[in-house]
């Protein structure tokens, strides 16, 4: 073969993203008999699925709540709903939930090792916006468990994994996506993938805020190529801030720690939840509880630099050590604070995406062959606020029956011509030739600090009207900007610098969608909250925004949330 011939790889079905959703959609390709491969940028096991600390939510009622009920899969889509704010989509839910018991069974099934109760039964503990305790856990490391067990699966059955290879395009033939062109990091090589069905599994775009939990790799890939390639995205003004992110790093610091008792404690010692949530005090939902925090730092109650304490000094050590160690590690290494010993310096940082491309309960894009599941997808079980434990359950639960949808679907798309994937490959080797040979232009690195700069200030926990449309304009300079960045390293194999460039254009595609998402929503509704629309409007508002690109430029639109079992009502904790 030609050294300059282009690299085409053909599989039934290309899953781009190694993290949860991926490695369990690949084993259900897998089990059907079909030829299935996973495309990641990197190492599947430093996926940002590895972080997540607190746990997966399930009805398994192993712990009793306060009341005589016992808990079920319907008082967990009681939660969901009401947690999302009512714009969740409640078949959705409803489908999660019940499948969320088995799934958990499915993993220790699979070897995951769960934290357990004395009786030897699966341990759960309660998180925020939770009417039982129904999260199950692995102490603070249930990501890292679910991952590994995952991964270990997939290797056992030699799936192909092309591992370090970043996605540049979708391809799109005939109306129909039909794989995907990608650089082979470690030689800067373009490759094709061609396949009859492709899911998107890449995880959310926490990364275009300056203050997140997420990992550097969190960048949105995924949802800049379905939204450039043509499918619209969904709800992308719902950004969640996670209450408790070390001060200074902004690491996670899991909901679990105030699952098992920990507090919130202002420069003055007061516990301040009382004010804002007298029942649920610290295990009121996320959105509430980061709205709590910013407003005791306005109005002059946290410390010197923007955060509070969380307190876990009285659950003793040993509970600390069997809990929660690896958080006490992170408050060691990251802000010498031993939580034996000493309260916790924490600020409210972004942490998820209840947004993203616009799928169907199977999973499926508006672009025929094109499919997403997890973080980066918007099936809607989460609506403006999503309840802890609910996202590891999510990329399980659609992982699985995202690529059954799939399996089922694949019979209607035929194998693709190889010379679509040949032209696309020459396509993207000379928009990268073009990238390499600019010279004299200005730094990515700047563009990119100012864009996460203004999506924390005038997109964060409070929103208004002036803040936002100043945002915005800021967001299109920096994409004039952005056409005249040039790279120092005009090599093509191990340029990380290249990389970075490749995200940071989808992120200022991202960043506009956010803001003309949030300016259109004139109303506060979960994570969205509005000073000039203090209230919900469930006559206007109750609904999704779709984002579409058209020769206008980015346009939103609206559609009905999907209702159900329940009624929407008033959100009070």
């Amino acid at each position: 073969m030609n050294v300059d011939e282009p690299v085409i790889h053909t599989h039934d079905v290309l899953i781009i993203g190694g993290g949860l959703t991926g490695l369990r959609a690949a084993l259900s390709v897998f089990y059907a008999g079909l030829d299935g491969a996973v495309l990641s940028k990197v190492h599947p096991l430093r996926s940002h699925s590895v972080a997540a600390q607190g746990g997966m939510n399930a009805s398994l009622a192993n712990v009793p709540g306060e009341g005589s009920v016992p808990d079920s899969w319907e008082m967990h889509a009681y939660d969901t709903v009401k947690g999302s704010d009512y714009l969740a989509d409640q078949d959705a839910v409803a489908l999660m939930c019940r499948e969320a018991s088995a799934t958990v069974r499915e993993l220790e099934h699979m070897g995951m090792v769960w934290s357990r109760l004395d009786s030897g039964r699966i341990a759960q503990r309660p998180f925020g916006g939770a009417g039982f305790p129904r999260t199950c856990y692995a102490a603070d490391r249930t990501g890292h468990n679910a991952l590994h067990t995952l991964y270990q699966q997939v290797i056992a059955r030699q799936i192909p994994v092309y591992e370090e290879f970043f996605a540049t395009s979708l391809i799109v033939a005939d109306g129909r996506c039909t794989g995907c062109t990608a650089i082979e990091i470690m030689t800067g090589k373009m490759h094709g993938f061609s396949a009859r069905a492709t899911l998107l599994a890449t995880g959310g775009f926490g990364r275009v805020y300056s203050r997140s939990t997420n990992a550097l790799i969190n960048t949105g890939d995924g949802q800049a190529l379905a939204f450039v390639a043509g499918a619209p995205l969904k709800d992308m003004e719902f950004v969640q801030f996670h209450p408790t992110s070390l001060f200074g790093t902004n690491i996670l610091i899991t909901e679990g720690a105030r699952g098992e008792g920990g507090m919130l404690l202002n420069r003055e010692g007061e516990r301040f939840m009382e004010r804002y949530a007298p029942e649920s005090l610290d295990l009121a939902p996320r959105d509430v509880v980061a709205r709590a925090i910013e407003t005791e730092i306005a109005e002059g109650r946290g410390f010197e630099g923007g955060y509070v304490h969380l307190d876990l000094r009285h659950l003793g050590a040993d509970r600390i050590r069997e809990r929660l160690p690896g958080i006490r590690q992170i408050a060691i290494d990251f802000a010498g604070v031993d939580p034996i010993e000493e309260p916790v310096p924490i600020q409210p940082g972004q942490h998820y995406a209840m947004g993203g491309i616009d799928v169907g309960l199977d999973g499926a894009a508006s672009l025929p062959g094109l499919y997403a599941a997890g973080e980066c997808a918007c099936i809607s079980v989460h609506g403006a606020n999503r309840l802890g434990g609910n996202s590891l359950l999510e990329t399980v639960v659609f992982g699985r029956l995202v690529a059954d949808a799939i399996v089922r679907d694949l019979p209607q798309y035929t194998v693709p011509q190889g010379d679509d994937a040949e032209r696309a490959v020459s396509r993207e080797d000379r928009r990268i030739d073009d990238i390499l040979k600019k010279r004299g232009g200005e730094k990515a690195f700047s563009v990119k600090k100012e864009l996460k700069d203004i999506m924390f200030s005038r997109f964060g926990i409070f929103r208004n009207a002036g803040d936002m449309e100043a945002g915005l304009t800021a967001i299109t300079r920096l994409q004039d900007r952005f056409r005249t960045v040039s790279l120092s390293n005009s090599e093509r194999g191990v340029n990380q610098a290249l990389v970075r460039y490749l995200e940071l254009e989808g992120m200022l595609i991202l960043a506009e969608v956010v803001a003309r998402g949030a300016l259109a929503r004139k109303e506060s509704r979960g994570s969205h909250t509005r000073a000039d629309y203090p209230k919900r409007d469930d006559d206007r508002f109750l609904a999704h925004t779709i984002a579409s690109m058209s020769e206008r430029g980015i346009e939103i639109s609206f559609r009905p949330v999907s209702l159900g079992m329940f009624s929407p009502k008033e959100r009070a904790y």
